[in-house]
């Protein structure tokens, strides 16, 4: 099977990190990582992601804009919002934006394993 790919927006390294680590076990590829949604939507032109974990603070453009950009971008855009914000309030609204799934941080690799399985066979 071919490794599906993923794109991580996080403007944390420490969280890049994990998840480009977590992920390469569920053999996932990290193609591109981000630092802020505007970074975000020029990489996901170019790469065209399986998926992407997407933050929702962020520097120059947050989360939920990001989400709304790369959704007009590509109706079928698989994106995971991973987030510390964990009110309930906002995992709606960045699914009312387009988000397919949303995990707390802080995660464990299983949370990131579940979520992101649970994305790729619901499509």
């Amino acid at each position: 099977m071919a490794k599906r790919t993923l794109m991580v927006v996080d403007d944390s390294n420490v969280i890049r990190n994990r998840i480009t680590r977590g992920s390469a076990r569920m053999d996932f590829e990290v193609v591109a990582a981000a630092t802020n949604g505007l970074e975000a939507i020029d990489l996901y032109k170019q790469h065209r992601p399986d998926v992407v974990t997407m933050d929702l603070t962020m520097p120059k453009m947050d989360g939920l804009e990001c989400i709304s950009a790369l959704t007009e971008l590509d109706d079928n855009a698989n994106i995971l919002v991973i987030s510390a914000l964990s009110d309930k309030a906002t995992g709606i609204k960045a699914l009312q934006y387009g988000a397919r799934g949303f995990i707390c941080k802080p995660f464990t690799d299983e949370d990131l394993f579940e979520a992101l399985e649970e994305m790729l066979e619901g499509n």
